[in-house]
């Protein structure tokens, strides 16, 4: 998964980027049922890979036809939080109508609840408006909480799955940090901090992409390019997640279909195929099917599969509190399975 990393001229574009509805990055793919499928998809794979899904198998992994109870989340998972997710995800569709989205909303909501760490006045307000905080009493205080305990959480050794979540810091030595500021990043986002000159651009981009590299097992390399030495700060976070199904696809069942990128556009692609019972919900209000897919490790993929031409309805009514009735009603049943990729 691709890490968020945030120089620290984000700070100039606060205004521009928060609250969440003005961010600007690529976003969708429109038209067929199949096609606009995807991106949702990709969006809750990368979102729930996390405590809620885990809570979910491991509470249920004996029941098949039972209702599934919603698994209490909330003190890992703070509801505000989740809403960011979704008003991000919106934004980014919105913005760059046409093109795939692949994003981690734990990193970029992670980086900036660190920032509000260094950040003073406007900028925090700023940045605290986005995730869904405010500047009262224990708002700050709740968010960082939060965060402490999902990086604790998600950190647990799994067996058959393989899950690095981390946080670095490069400083140029020259800049003067208040040591409560690093105290903070440290403890409760485990953050990594070097010493970075980037007087010497080629040596500290160098730097900072073999961290990145080395901690993703070679999966994001060349994460920065194009640094310069006006930089005094870097923040880099990075995800990196490994994990077989559960019950894997057999290669047998591996066959070319259509797949349809758009109204116009037909591809033919390997379509892994598979009959199982998998976790199962009809959202009928929402024109929707939900599935859960799950992986070795307590881990389980969310996959979104919008009714033809409600692909606008499904998205606009992505919320925290539709996603916990997902958890909630989602029941197994048998069914068959079919994607392009393995995850």
């Amino acid at each position: 998964l691709p890490p968020c990393c945030v120089h620290t001229k984000l700070q100039d574009r606060l205004q521009e980027l928060l609250p969440a509805p003005s961010l600007r990055t690529p976003s969708h793919i429109p038209s067929r049922t199949a096609a606009a499928a995807m991106k949702l998809v990709l969006l809750l794979c990368l979102t729930l890979i996390s405590p809620q899904l885990a809570s979910l198998r491991r509470h249920n992994s004996r029941e098949t036809k039972k209702k599934i109870k919603e698994p209490a989340v909330h003190d890992t998972v703070a509801p505000s939080t989740r809403e960011f997710t979704f008003d991000l995800y919106r934004a980014l569709a919105s913005n760059a109508p046409g093109q795939n989205i692949f994003f981690s909303p734990l990193s970029i909501s992670m980086s900036l609840a660190m920032l509000t760490l260094g950040a003073r006045s406007n900028t925090k307000a700023q940045i605290l408006e986005g995730l869904g905080h405010s500047l009262q009493p224990g708002s700050e205080e709740e968010l960082h909480n939060t965060f402490q305990k999902l990086l604790q959480e998600l950190s647990q050794p799994r067996e058959g799955l393989e899950l690095s979540l981390g946080n670095a810091l490069f400083m140029d030595p020259i800049v003067s940090v208040q040591e409560g500021f690093l105290r903070a990043m440290k403890t409760m986002y485990q953050a990594d901090i070097f010493p970075t000159n980037f007087r010497d651009s080629t040596e500290a981009q160098k730097q900072i992409n073999d961290y990145v590299a080395k901690k993703t097992k070679g999966k994001i390399v060349d994460l920065i390019q194009n640094l310069d030495s006006t930089h005094i700060i870097v923040m880099v976070n990075y995800i990196f997640f490994k994990a077989k199904w559960e019950t894997g696809f057999s290669p047998e069942n591996t066959k070319e279909q259509d797949f349809h990128v758009n109204w116009d556009t037909t591809v033919k692609v390997s379509m892994m195929n598979r009959e199982d019972q998998y976790y199962y919900f009809l959202d009928r209000n929402l024109s929707c099917e939900v599935v859960g897919v799950p992986y070795e490790g307590n881990a389980t993929a969310l996959l979104i599969l919008p009714s033809e031409g409600k692909m606008v309805q499904v998205e606009n009514g992505l919320t925290g509190k539709r996603l916990g009735k997902w958890l909630h009603l989602l029941t197994k049943r048998y069914s068959s399975d079919h994607s392009r990729a393995s995850l």
